[in-house]
């Protein structure tokens, strides 16, 4: 690039969150395995996607970003992947069904591995310990011997986001996303929830106009649209050796892709204008992300939006806003009417997640449902003020069992009974189409 961007030119900027790698020439051999491997996914997949948000950005599309807070080696199997893509599938049938307003599928999967935090060590009874970053640096256990940082493990992550996304291809191409399956996707433990009733009613109804246009004469077997799915994915591009090993040069256009997922985003602790992040990710042509907490100003927020996408290219940016329910209606505004003011199409995305975490009385990280669907209705309302599309919503989900999250479809209220996250508290699947459903109100609105 004439402005002097290489996949390396951001070692040239400071990089915050990255580990302490004990033997930084091992570290270099594996990025040089890494760098042989094929591609996770492909550039003309991104640009698809590129396409996908650019309809989200004028307003007439949503976007759904939905996973683990993050993936595990421990719990990889077939079930967990489909379990989770059964409740995002539900989730935009639902979205779908209720507002009229095409869904974009982003998945956090297939590299969600990595975790940015707010100290290098945490306490774990009585001993101080390394701060667990994720499996593709070290292990959740409680020893020293665990928290060192293995490169070995990015291999790992690298193979296992490599059969995810095989996977998720076989179901969403394959006929598992048919439309006909919609009452499939109801897993048992939540089809007999009050959501999972109303669930099955909105399946019903999609099953009943099926076969009405099959009884008026038209072919569905030729509308490809009703027997699979686009699903992308996405993580955050924290380890920069990681992104820079699995950047390639697409053989059509020339441009630099990042092919470790189909979007990248940066977090709030790694959007420094001069920091490594941004100088990496203002190179490569896929869809970015832009986390902007709290501490977010309008003129920062307006410079990386010209840092990310000068050319101001429809689909390219996404803006993730993550304040709290308390702040969002102060905060948020005077951002998305300096971004608007500077005419940068953007995709405006709601994090209700990040911002309304705490710990219980019990000593574990939680969120209450209602603070988030408050952060989404403040959300919608700002940006009904403001004149501007409220594109999408980032949701941290499982699709298993579990109690991390307090109230919502189930009235959770015992964080101990199935409490299994290894990072942040995830919505289960119920709680995740009480979401749907009134979030769905919220757009037809």
């Amino acid at each position: 690039m004439s402005d002097g961007w290489t996949p390396s030119s951001w070692r040239t900027r400071p990089a915050a969150q990255q580990p302490e790698w004990p033997d930084e020439g091992r570290l270099d051999d594996v990025l040089k395995r890494l760098n042989a491997l094929p591609p996770l996914v492909f550039a003309g997949e991104a640009r698809r996607l590129t396409a996908a948000l650019g309809e989200v950005a004028e307003g007439r599309a949503f976007l759904l970003q939905a996973g683990d807070c993050a993936e595990s080696f421990d719990s990889f199997s077939a079930d967990s992947i489909r379990d989770k893509l059964k409740v995002i599938l539900q989730m935009a049938v639902v979205l779908t069904y209720g507002s009229g307003v095409p869904v974009v599928k982003l998945g956090r999967i297939a590299g969600q591995f990595a975790k940015p935090r707010s100290s290098p060590t945490e306490t774990v009874g009585d001993r101080v310990l390394p701060a667990f970053r994720g499996h593709i640096v070290n292990d959740l256990a409680p020893t020293e011997e665990a928290r060192v940082a293995e490169p070995e493990r990015v291999i790992q992550a690298y193979n296992q986001s490599a059969s995810t996304l095989n996977l998720l291809r076989a179901f969403t191409k394959g006929g598992f996303a048919d439309l006909n399956q919609v009452h499939v996707w109801n897993q048992e433990f939540v089809a007999s929830s009050r959501e999972g009733r109303r669930y099955e009613t909105i399946a019903s109804e999609i099953e009943r106009a099926l076969r009405f246009m099959a009884a008026c004469g038209i072919d569905l077997s030729a509308e490809q649209n009703l027997h699979q799915v686009d699903f992308f994915t996405s993580h955050e591009a924290l380890l920069l050796g990681y992104e820079e090993a699995l950047t390639r040069q697409d053989s059509l256009t020339g441009e630099w892709y990042d092919c470790s997922a189909h979007l990248l985003w940066v977090g709030d602790r790694t959007r420094q204008r001069d920091g490594a992040h941004i100088e990496f990710l203002r190179g490569v042509k896929n869809p970015i992300g832009l986390k902007l907490g709290p501490s977010a100003t309008p003129e920062e927020a307006v410079e990386l939006c010209a840092l990310l996408n000068p050319s101001r290219e429809p689909g390219r940016l996404v803006l993730i806003s993550r304040m709290g329910a308390d702040t969002v209606e102060d905060l948020l505004p005077p951002l998305v009417e300096a971004v608007r003011d500077a005419g940068h199409p953007v995709v405006w995305e709601c994090d209700p997640m990040h911002g309304n975490t705490y710990v219980s009385p019990s000593g574990r990280k939680t969120r209450d449902f209602t603070a988030i669907m408050s952060e989404i209705r403040s959300f919608f309302a700002v940006h009904r003020a403001a004149g501007t599309w409220p594109g999408g919503v980032h949701i941290e989900l499982t699709g298993d069992d579990v109690t991390e999250c307090l109230g919502g479809g189930d009235d959770i209220a015992d964080l101990d009974q199935r409490y299994e996250t290894a990072c942040d508290p995830r919505l289960n699947a119920r709680q995740s189409l009480d979401l749907a459903f009134q979030l769905a109100e919220l757009l037809r609105s």
